[in-house]
């Protein structure tokens, strides 16, 4: 069956969907070590989650890029994923979904959540023909994710660089069964009609 252009694919549990970050070791390993983001991490900041595993792989060069070493695996709960796609406006103006850019800017503006669709990748991070979400979350949203809507923070950079070795080595086969299994998630049409972009 042929991949819709835009999807989310995510890890999820019946309550809990994962979503992928990287940050530095001062801010990652003291979340994973309290199952919370400590305070230095800036809650009036926009910050981007990612379900897309793979994503998150090319974003951080696999834990290798300055500043994103420790990568995280952060459990939230569907009822606050979905709370931030209610309230999301697209992170750019498309003809056609939005009356005019006046109205997409008055949108943004008040939005607490913005979407993106970037190509969703495969194992050697070349992108593929179809668009995984990327969530990008500010001001009631960042903190709510912050303080809120965690349920885990795990570190999954042990993973990432048993991956990229596996994948770097040819032994696609293998790095392939370690990667999280991520599925449609199963979100109403209704929820994303203006998030198509």
């Amino acid at each position: 069956m042929e991949e819709p252009q835009r999807r989310i694919r995510a890890t999820y549990t019946e309550s809990t969907i994962t979503v992928y970050q990287a940050y530095s070791p001062e801010i990652g390993q003291p979340a994973v070590r309290d199952g919370r983001f400590p305070a230095a991490w800036k809650r009036d900041r926009m910050t981007w989650i990612k379900p897309s595993f793979l994503w998150m792989m090319y974003r951080c060069g696999w834990g290798a890029k300055a500043g994103q070493e420790t990568v995280l695996a952060v459990e939230i709960s569907r009822d606050s994923f979905e709370w931030a796609l209610r309230h999301a406006c697209l992170s750019s103006y498309v003809r056609g979904v939005h009356p005019d850019r006046a109205t997409w800017q008055r949108q943004l503006k008040r939005a607490p959540t913005r979407v993106q669709w970037d190509p969703e990748r495969d194992p050697h991070l070349r992108p593929l023909p179809y668009r995984s979400l990327q969530l990008g979350l500010s001001g009631e949203a960042a903190r709510r994710y912050a303080d809120e809507w965690t349920v885990s923070i795990r570190d999954v950079t042990p993973l990432a660089h048993e991956i990229q070795a596996l994948v770097s080595s040819g032994d696609l086969a293998s790095a392939t069964r370690l990667l999280p299994q991520e599925r449609p998630y199963p979100v109403g049409d209704e929820l994303l009609a203006d998030l198509r972009g």
